[in-house]
């Protein structure tokens, strides 16, 4: 995991290796920014539908050094996921483009057109990105590479829409420093959530780029318009418990479509309740129209509708958990939103013909079972599908946990997490 001063020196020799000059030479300004990976530690599938869930960002980051260049085009080399060329004088190249779905590429595209939409004075740059955030296991490293590109372009030409202090009583704005470059975490988040969606190809919610851009652990309402995004405190080592996340090594990036179904499902079942999103509804709404929706839309609508409805009123009971410091009542729920994600939700294993022999995230959480029982707790991470299970272990027992999981495993499957990282960050750099 890489700190600044490593990041930077890393950065500047793989740009001189790819555009020939140094990072500030001739430039008016050099920007490094940062974002961190997150952890979804309460709320499995709610943002999307106007519910609450607990985030935190980690230590691990997304790095992006960048410079104006004169020649009008978007010079983007990825470290280890190619390279990108914009010209911003084409006809057309701030549209969406079908070929490049669940690309970076793709990722970088959208940020540059939201961010010349939303009134950014853009042009020409190049830049080079590196990154500590795993893809595919749950750590929304599409997330923090969106947030990290969209600090880059408000260091480089001015914040636009994504410029000044995040709003009061929140979280601090990505700012700290000679040189920092002050961005509201909020609408540089949406923004980015809005490039996901339409360049990138997933209907997440935002849940994943707001905990990236404002750092810390926050709980967050999706309710209004505008997130509602407040610190929350979580000590997990104070409490005498380590948080180990364990990769089933499926890529969860590659079931899109199912991951697709989940919103699209629940959005349905809110449309025949009369409402926008199950969020704008209520439990005893869905109770009342129950045979309605088995039958026009059966019943695994039915269950994820109601493990949304569940899901948000554990974590709000998580949160008062919190605030009381009932660890063990917050590990309970913590349970509890594992067992409602396989059941109800059922997005831990593949669900197409033929997938009972692959179900290494659902395997995981048996494992987890048997060695914690009610000692520990565990849940799917994430979109599910695969990805990562996330595991709350005693700090006695979190060595032997991850030796026999890994072993079990047959691979090195296991990393142990700080959560309470640091938000977005930009710098300009002298």
């Amino acid at each position: 995991m890489r700190d600044e001063t490593a990041a930077r020196v890393h950065l500047s020799a793989l740009f001189r290796a790819a555009f020939g000059r140094s990072a500030d030479e001739g430039a008016e300004r050099t920007v490094l920014a940062s974002a961190p990976g997150r952890l979804e530690v309460a709320g499995n599938h709610v943002d999307h539908q106007g519910g609450r869930v607990i985030s935190a960002a980690i230590g691990e980051r997304t790095w992006g050094l960048a410079a104006p260049n004169d020649g009008g085009r978007i010079r983007v080399v990825m470290e280890g996921f190619g390279t990108d060329e914009i010209d911003l004088a084409e006809e057309g190249w701030d549209a969406p483009r079908p070929a490049d779905a669940l690309s970076s590429g793709a990722l970088v595209r959208g940020m540059a057109a939201r961010f010349a939409r939303d009134g950014g004075a853009l042009a020409g740059f190049d830049m080079v990105t590196c990154s500590d955030v795993s893809p595919g296991c749950g750590l929304s490293s599409s997330a923090a590479f969106e947030v990290m590109v969209g600090a880059c372009l408000a260091g480089l030409f001015g914040g636009g829409a994504w410029a000044g202090a995040a709003a009061a009583g929140s979280v601090p704005a990505g700012a700290d420093g000679e040189g920092a470059v002050a961005v509201d975490p909020v609408a540089l988040a949406l923004a980015a959530t809005t490039v996901e969606q339409r360049y990138f190809g997933k209907p997440c919610g935002a849940q994943d780029q707001l905990a990236s851009a404002c750092g810390g652990v926050v709980a967050i309402d999706f309710g209004p318009a505008v997130p509602v995004v407040e610190a929350v405190r979580l000590d997990a080592a104070a409490r005498g418990f380590g948080i180990v996340l364990i990769d089933s090594r499926q890529d969860h990036s590659q079931h899109n479509d199912e991951f697709a179904a989940i919103p699209a499902d629940m959005g349905r079942v809110a449309r025949l309740l009369g409402v926008d999103r199950l969020g704008d509804g209520s439990v005893d709404e869905l109770l009342d129209r129950l045979g309605a929706v088995r039958a026009t839309l059966g019943d695994q609508c039915a269950l994820r509708a109601l493990h949304y409805y569940d899901e948000v009123a554990r974590v709000n009971a998580q949160r008062v958990a919190l605030e009381r410091d009932d660890f063990a009542a917050f590990l309970g729920l913590v349970r509890a939103s594992g067992v409602s994600s396989a059941q109800f939700l059922q997005n831990v294993s593949l669900r197409g013909p033929g997938t009972g022999g692959c179900q290494p995230a659902m395997l995981i959480q048996g494992l987890c079972a048997h060695w914690l029982g009610d000692r520990g707790a565990w849940r799917i991470h994430g979109g599910g599908f695969g990805g990562a299970v996330l595991a709350f272990v005693p700090l006695g027992e979190v060595d032997d946990f991850v030796a026999a999981m890994d072993v079990a495993l047959g691979y090195e499957a296991c990393r142990t997490v700080v959560v309470g990282g640091v938000g977005v960050r930009a710098r300009r750099l002298p």
